[in-house]
């Protein structure tokens, strides 16, 4: 699907400016599918969407990816509503699948503190999986405060409140096909 991202932004005017457009979005999560389907081909993974920022970016690179694999939903929560993570890290949704024996995928919209992909790995890796590795659509690095291993990364981004392609600012702009940072 084409969209005329500057037309879009220019309906907005808390849009301050357009950080990654729909078209680099579309291109990198090619690549990545690629690449996944080249390191999964002997396995059916599990894919772990982190709800609910990740859903857009799992949903096209599940259509990316050329290996069979199995999708499951998590909803975790640092940021109740505001733009700045709490530190406190809520599990609102497990898993229904049993990830024990099983590679496993977690696709995340945004790493920044890395507080809460250290809580899930944490977590997960008390269930025992045959493998655990990281994507994320955006990586804020220049934020960390845990270090986390991000296996595969579509994007490097400033620290900015960035919104759209599933990001929202209190559950608005999810729907922006692009990744935009908001006007302070």
């Amino acid at each position: 699907m084409q969209y005329d991202d500057n037309s879009i932004m220019q309906k907005d005017p808390l849009i301050d400016k357009i950080l990654i457009s729909s078209h680099e979005i579309s291109n990198r999560i090619s690549q990545l599918g690629t690449e996944i389907s080249s390191d999964y081909g002997n396995s059916v993974p599990i894919i772990v969407n982190i709800l609910k920022g990740a859903y857009m970016f799992t949903a096209d690179l599940s259509r990316a990816i050329t290996v069979h694999h199995e999708i499951d939903f998590m909803a975790i929560s640092s940021y109740h509503g505001g733009t700045e993570s709490t530190g406190v890290v809520k599990i609102e949704k497990d898993l229904k699948s049993n990830i024990t024996g099983r590679d496993v995928l977690i696709v995340e919209d945004i790493i920044d503190t890395g507080r809460t992909l250290d809580h899930l790995l944490e977590l997960f890796k008390t269930r025992n999986p045959r493998s655990i590795k990281i994507c994320t659509l955006l990586d804020k690095s220049c934020r960390r405060v845990v270090e986390v291993p991000v296996d595969y990364r579509g994007f490097e981004i400033p620290d900015e409140f960035v919104i759209g392609y599933g990001l929202d600012y209190d559950e608005k702009y999810r729907n922006l096909p692009f990744i935009g940072v908001m006007k302070p």
